[in-house]
């Protein structure tokens, strides 16, 4: 028999405890897998144990990386908004009017949702007991601060006249519209939706139309 036609069979992540890696890589392993469990079983339903389990660690070990569960949450949403900063910050970058700037940012609070599921549904549909384990402080310091950046786009807009109404509450509304769009569909799987990009660009021409003036 060739040397080509071996294979190996697969390795679980549960068969066995993992050698030691790299501590950035074995903390990016147990937020991943802390992430998929939070969602899956809720965050109350995790525990430390199983977390452990799904990356081949003991408890023990995992202990060494995080001291308990409400750290690997806040870690996880921490993470979230650092990744939704730096989209942001590029979008910014790019420059373009006002509007241009506002529609990129709102597409790339779409993308993010889209692409990073889980981690949206802890980081912003977050319920009693996430929120105070972790979820709460993230979103308050760092989703503030985003939220923040993007209401000074449209009280810039505004002071270019393009607002149709106050700047607060039309920040306010074309951020709910974004998330709102995001978690309904990742919540709302059985949904007969029509195509995400089309329902988006639909949404946000609406968003536009109504609220800005060209």
């Amino acid at each position: 028999m060739s040397a080509e036609s071996v294979v190996s069979p697969p390795v679980s992540s549960r068969s066995g405890r993992k050698p030691k890696g790299e501590g950035h890589a074995r903390r990016a392993e147990i937020l991943a897998a802390a992430e998929r469990i939070f969602v899956e079983v809720g965050y109350e339903g995790a525990t430390i144990r199983r977390i452990a389990d799904e990356v081949g660690l003991s408890s023990t070990a995992l202990y060494m990386h995080f001291s308990e569960k409400s750290e690997i949450l806040h870690e996880i949403c921490r993470l979230a908004f650092a990744r939704l900063q730096a989209a942001n910050a590029a979008v910014i970058a790019e420059g373009g009017s006002p509007a241009v700037v506002l529609r990129r940012l709102m597409e790339a609070y779409v993308d993010f949702g889209f692409e990073n599921p889980n981690a949206y549904r802890l980081t912003y549909l977050t319920r009693p007991v996430e929120a105070r384990d972790g979820a709460q402080s993230a979103a308050q310091m760092l989703g503030g601060d985003l939220f923040r950046a993007f209401e000074a786009i449209v009280e810039q807009a505004g002071t270019e006249g393009h607002l149709r109404g106050d700047a607060r509450a039309t920040a306010q509304a074309l951020w709910a519209g974004s998330h709102g769009i995001v978690s309904l569909m990742i919540t709302k799987p059985y949904f007969d939706w029509v195509d995400r990009t089309l329902l988006t660009r639909t949404m946000l021409d609406a968003l536009f139309t109504g609220l800005l003036k060209p």
